[in-house]
């Protein structure tokens, strides 16, 4: 009976993270941004290899446009640094903060959320006043301040993106979880006398995972804009080449040499829609009534 029991409980779950796959293998955006998002991963993956060297060397003459040089395909900047270079490892710099600033705040969002639903009372309020608290505060001034106050290194970009940015992500869990904690499910897992963590941890969250998956992949993109306006504003690492950082060295000649600044704006650009269109994708996969419309 327990077995046919814990059975009854994992395959639902379980199929329904199965059909959400599939659902958004069907999404022609899904499949879109998904092909563009390899592409970005695969340059910053070979940066190395094609572009050996760090980019911010002076490595040619100065203000070459792109095409001039075979050697330099994309041109150089004021520097004489190489801009293909600075393009591909500027994606893996992006990347980095991005992935990892939203670890950060799916760590924050879905723990304070998951918490917030499943005990309710003096600890939802409390936790929801504290929501509340992070919402009053414009992400992006929250983040400059931050980074301003400390030193602009990685770290401290990814910690000042990754602690402004999960308030939306806690409400959207303490949703979900509030709606799935006085279910029949839970209910007699309760009566089973399973452990609070056990709930949290192997029967709500689980039931949560697509919503988080949609969430994540756009904050994945508006941590990539936040960074760049970091840079661009000159609060970004000054030992690392990054798309930001490039269109704000541009923008000092941008009537004159146009293509210093746009060509890493094109980058963000292309990043920035490849993960809007995975997560439009997966946010129609994650309700299959979508489909039919």
């Amino acid at each position: 009976m327990a077995l046919v029991d814990t059975a009854s409980r994992v395959l639902p779950a379980r199929a329904a993270r199965v059909g959400f796959i599939f659902r958004a293998t069907r999404q022609l955006s899904a499949v879109i941004g998904t092909l563009l998002l390899g592409g970005i991963v695969v340059m910053a993956l070979f940066a190395d290899q094609i572009y050996p060297g760090d980019p911010l060397d002076f490595a040619g003459q100065p203000f070459l446009r792109p095409g001039v040089d075979p050697a330099f395909p994309l041109g150089t900047d004021m520097l004489g640094r190489d801009l293909a270079s600075g393009v591909f490892h500027g994606a893996r710099i992006s990347l980095l903060i991005g992935a990892v600033a939203t670890a950060v705040s799916l760590v924050m969002g879905v723990g304070i959320g998951a918490f917030a639903g499943y005990y309710g009372g003096k600890v939802d309020s409390a936790l929801m006043r504290l929501t509340e608290f992070f919402q009053t505060i414009p992400p992006f001034l929250f983040a400059l301040t931050i980074v301003a106050i400390l030193q602009p290194t990685i770290p401290t970009i990814v910690g000042a993106i990754g602690v402004t940015s999960w308030p939306s992500l806690a409400r959207l869990v303490r949703a979900e979880i509030l709606k799935l904690r006085h279910g029949d499910m839970v209910q007699a897992i309760i009566a089973l006398g399973a452990s609070d963590a056990r709930i949290i941890f192997l029967h709500l969250l689980p039931n949560t995972l697509a919503p988080i998956v949609v969430s994540a992949s756009v904050m994945v993109a508006s941590a990539i804009l936040t960074e760049s306006s970091l840079a661009f504003l000159g609060l970004g690492d000054p030992n690392v080449v990054s798309w930001g950082g490039m269109v704000g060295a541009g923008r000092e000649v941008l009537r004159s040499d146009w293509y210093i600044a746009t060509l890493p704006g094109i980058a963000i650009v292309v990043a920035v829609l490849a993960l809007n269109l995975l997560g439009d994708g997966l946010n129609d996969a994650v309700d299959p009534k979508r489909e039919q419309r």
